[in-house]
C-alpha cells in the first residue's frame, strides 16, 4: 500500500478514535452530575431520612439564617394544615404537643414533641422522619429538629424537644395537609449498663464477707 494512503487511513482511524473517547468523557460527565438528583430520588423511593449533624440546613441548600431571611416571603394567601405523628417503636412514651397546625408556606413554626423512657435500664435512641404525600418532603424544611441527634436517655428519664419548620412557597398549589410523622428506635449494639446502687456504694460480694468460725 502507498505511503500517503497508509498515513491517510491512520489519520482517519485517530479521528474515529478521538469522537468516541470524547462521546465517553461526555456521557460519564452527565452521569456524575446525575447522581445527587437520582441520590435523592431514591432515598424519597425507599423512605431513607436519616440525618446527620451536617445536615441542620434545609433541603434548598440554605442554612437557619438564610431561612429566617426567607421566612419574609410569606404567601398569606394559601394555607397549609400540618399533622403530627408520632410512633413508639418500643416500651417509650412520645407524641407531639399539638395534633395539627394550620401556616401559610413561608411562615416559621414550632411544635413540642415529648419523650419518656419508660423501661428500667437506660437506652440509646434516635428519630427517622417521614412525610404525606410523599412529595411534600422537598418542601418541608426543617431548622432545628430532635431527629439530627442521637440521644441516651436514662430509666424513667422525661425530654421535650421543639421541631422549627417552614412550607417552601413552591410547595405545589394542590397540596393542601402535609403529615409530619416521626418514629423512635432503639439504636442496635448500643445497650447501656446501669449501676445497681448496691454497686454504687461498693457492698462487697458474698465471697469477700469474712467466715463465722466454726
Amino acid at each position: 500500500m502507498p505511503l500517503p494512503s497508509l498515513l491517510s487511513g491512520l489519520h482517519r482511524d485517530n479521528r474515529r478514535m478521538l469522537g468516541k473517547l470524547a462521546v465517553i468523557a461526555l456521557a460519564m460527565f452527565g452521569f456524575g452530575y446525575a447522581l445527587v438528583p437520582m441520590y435523592r430520588t431514591i432515598c424519597d423511593a425507599l423512605g431513607i431520612n436519616v440525618l446527620s449533624v451536617k445536615e441542620r440546613v434545609t433541603s434548598s441548600g440554605l442554612s437557619a439564617a438564610g431561612a429566617r431571611k426567607a421566612n419574609t416571603q410569606v404567601d398569606t394567601t394559601r394555607l397549609v394544615t400540618v399533622e403530627f405523628d408520632a410512633n413508639a417503636n418500643g416500651p417509650w412514651e412520645f407524641k407531639p404537643a399539638l395534633r395539627s397546625v394550620q401556616v401559610h408556606p413561608g411562615e416559621l413554626a414550632t411544635v413540642m414533641y415529648s419523650f419518656r423512657n419508660a423501661q428500667n435500664r437506660a437506652m440509646a435512641a434516635q428519630a427517622i422522619p417521614s412525610y404525606a404525600p410523599m412529595q411534600a418532603s422537598a418542601h418541608f424544611n426543617k431548622l432545628e429538629c430532635f431527629c439530627f441527634n442521637e440521644y441516651i436517655l436514662q430509666p424513667g428519664e422525661s425530654k421535650e424537644w421543639p421541631v422549627v419548620f417552614y412550607i417552601d412557597p413552591k410547595l405545589p398549589k394542590d397540596v393542601t395537609t402535609i403529615t409530619l410523622s416521626y418514629t423512635f428506635f432503639e439504636v442496635p449494639g448500643k445497650v447501656i449498663a446501669t449501676q445497681t446502687p448496691a454497686a454504687a456504694v461498693g457492698s462487697p460480694s458474698p465471697s469477700a464477707m469474712p467466715r463465722a468460725p466454726s
